[in-house]
């Protein structure tokens, strides 16, 4: 298997572990010796990522994520993603994601992220998927 390609599994693995409702497992498997966090409203560092994903778990328990798509170059690995957070809920039809993942060494060391709500009406039939 190619770098990338374990890099690929490697961060589906970590995501879909942490949203699951287990990030510490997902950051004691996946995370390198760093953790940079790009997006404004997140500090650096594991205890910050445990402590966002137990927030969010706790506001939204049965919340789900659908990794739609994965592209990977190099130490890079993107994830087009669907957060429903309450499933079944037309009113919240959740966020749509893009997240940024660099990897050092197989380990997830630094993200970026870009979040959209899922309208409940669109100007197209094209969906965000």
């Amino acid at each position: 298997m190619s770098d990338t390609e374990r890099n690929k599994q490697v961060v589906v693995d970590y995501y879909q572990t942490a949203f699951g409702g287990n990030p510490q497992k997902a950051i004691a498997d996946h995370f390198g010796p760093v953790y940079i966090q790009h997006n404004p409203d997140a500090q650096d560092g594991p205890e910050a990522f445990t402590g966002f994903v137990n927030w969010l778990r706790g506001e939204y328990p049965n919340l789900r994520l659908d990794i739609k798509r994965v592209i990977a170059e190099g130490d890079m690995v993107v994830t087009h993603s669907h957060l429903d957070l309450e499933p079944g809920n037309s009113d919240n039809p959740g966020r749509a994601l893009a997240d940024f993942f660099r990897l050092e060494n197989g380990k997830v060391v630094e993200h970026w992220d870009v979040i959209q709500d899922v309208p409940t009406q669109a100007a197209n039939d094209n969906g965000m998927f």
